[in-house]
């Protein structure tokens, strides 16, 4: 009843002024939405951090490219699988073709400049007795100072655990690497130290506690722990399980032992094989117009004393020992394909495959009784060129083949720009992760090797070495086009490519011959 007493026009009037304020406070919000949107492009949101891979590192002893991805007999699913997931390189070459020195190189990314990196002792001599520099003394330290968790399991770097001491002494508490290391682990088992481990026979004895008379090979009646490469499996197993509730991001090393001599694994890898089957070396005799110098009398090899047969440069083994021998290595590779399955799964298991790049490598080749020779230590193709594989979940490589030739000092790089680390110092390697993606083979590619007071220089037609001694002939040229066993030395007959290549192989020469 009392509103009837207002008259209508008042109400008109509050309405077109509730309308105006509706009207002002609509235009607010418009205009702010309006300022937010049109700066909003001129004003960068902070980008999201990007999270930091992890890195499984897996270092094989003595692994040629001898598996079934590089179109061998070998049975290795598991490697296989791992490359076609990633990429795969046919062209990988180690600076020194022995463990120590081979190792050296990788972990520091440097050629040899002195004669100590030849040495299985380079790591002790040239790591081991320095305190901590400004330079990073691995690329795993270098992980390490960017603030990666670092554990260490089995040989990454030339000892079998890491740790500075003889075959036959007591364990130290040394570090091969003071400085690169969070953790380092290993598990010996029954053999007690890690070169007696090293050196392994089903029953708990070594080469060193028997004196050396043993074979070079065993066919154990075990399982896959029965000899100590399982337990690194299982070590490793174990902590990565752990790793994967770390905030931080990891780089874990795992090193195998096999197939370095002797060629021990459990029975059933060798029963994968019938050795009648398994093929010869496709050229066991000397290489044509060489010294013997460049080669050597398998005298690693030889140091079993109960082998049925010693192998020489003078005279060839039996067909059926050389058999039963490369039956021993393969069986071998099989054991540890085996074991880098276990470890894949398990990343797979736990989720970490979505965020973990995959290294797997050979610290160099191993002649099979190629060019009359069992052993590394040359540098001809078989001792030079190893097994490299990498499988990165952020690059679109799947199956891919990468014929390019690449060193074990590019390894180093690659890692970095990988995880997107810079270097404010320089070293001899060059990063090929481009060559991951591209399906471009490049040419201009080289690899240079040192041993036996030599360099050889590999391209892609051909391998120059250049040794400095007083053995004739000094120079020997191989043309992988038409020779891929590096059967034949052509030097004398092709003077002109000698002097297209020499200039280049001279580039090589870090110093380590400097008469």
């Amino acid at each position: 009843m009392i509103l009837s007493f207002w008259p209508t026009s008042y109400f008109l009037i509050t309405l077109e002024l509730t309308g105006c304020i509706i009207h002002y406070w609509m235009f607010r919000l418009f205009f702010v939405l309006g300022f937010t949107f049109f700066f909003s492009g001129c004003v960068k949101s902070p980008a999201p951090e990007k999270i930091r891979p992890n890195i499984l590192f897996i270092a094989v002893d003595d692994l040629r490219t001898e598996l079934g991805i590089y179109n061998s007999d070998v049975k290795s699913p598991n490697l296989d699988s791992l490359a076609r997931a990633g990429s795969y390189f046919t062209h990988h070459y180690v600076q020194v073709p022995t463990c120590g020195a081979s190792r050296h190189a990788l972990l520091t990314g440097m050629r040899p400049s002195k004669p100590i990196h030849l040495s299985n002792q380079a790591i002790e001599k040239e790591i081991s007795e320095k305190p901590e520099q400004a330079i990073p003394e691995t690329f795993i330290h270098k992980f390490r100072r960017e603030g990666y968790h670092t554990a260490g399991i089995g040989k990454i770097s030339h000892s079998a655990d890491g740790l500075v001491y003889g075959y036959e002494e007591p364990v130290s508490n040394k570090r091969e690497l003071p400085h690169s290391w969070d953790e380092l682990l290993f598990d010996p088992g029954k053999w007690e130290t890690g070169w007696n481990a090293f050196f392994a026979y089903a029953s708990g004895e070594n080469r060193q506690s028997l004196k050396k008379q043993v074979k070079p090979y065993e066919k154990g009646y075990v399982d896959d722990d029965g000899y100590p490469d399982g337990l690194t499996t299982k070590l490793a197993l174990t902590k990565l399980r752990e790793l994967k509730n770390k905030e931080e991001p990891f780089f874990m090393g795992v090193g195998y032992f096999k197939p370095h001599l002797p060629f021990n694994a459990p029975k059933k890898y060798w029963d994968l094989y019938d050795s009648d089957r398994i093929p010869l070396a496709p050229y066991p005799k000397i290489p044509e117009d060489i010294h013997l110098k460049s080669l050597h009398g398998s005298g690693e090899f030889n140091q079993y004393a109960l082998g049925e047969e010693k192998a020489s440069l003078s005279e060839a083994v039996s067909d059926a020992y050389a058999k039963k021998l490369r039956h021993a290595y393969w069986a071998s590779i099989s054991y540890i394909d085996a074991q880098i399955g276990r470890l894949w799964k398990e990343l797979k298991t736990l989720g970490l495959d979505k965020n973990t790049i995959i290294v797997v490598w050979g610290d160099h080749g191993w002649h099979l009784g190629d060019q009359r020779v069992w052993g590394k230590h040359t540098l001809f193709e078989n001792a030079l060129k190893s097994t490299l594989i990498v499988k990165s979940p952020y690059l679109d490589h799947k199956n891919q083949k990468v014929d390019q030739i690449l060193e074990t000092v590019d390894i180093y790089p690659t890692l970095m720009e990988l995880c997107d680390l810079k270097m404010d110092y320089a070293i001899d390697g060059e990063s090929f992760a481009h060559t991951m993606e591209s399906i471009q083979k490049s040419s201009d590619g080289v690899a240079y090797g040192y041993f036996k007071n030599g360099i050889t220089l590999r391209t892609d037609a051909y391998r120059l070495t250049q040794y400095y001694r007083e053995e004739e002939p000094t120079l020997e040229l191989y043309d992988h086009t038409l020779d891929p066993w590096e059967s034949r030395n052509i030097a004398k007959d092709n003077a002109d490519i000698i002097q297209e290549l020499v200039p280049i192989l001279e580039e090589g020469n870090t110093g380590l011959y400097d008469f």
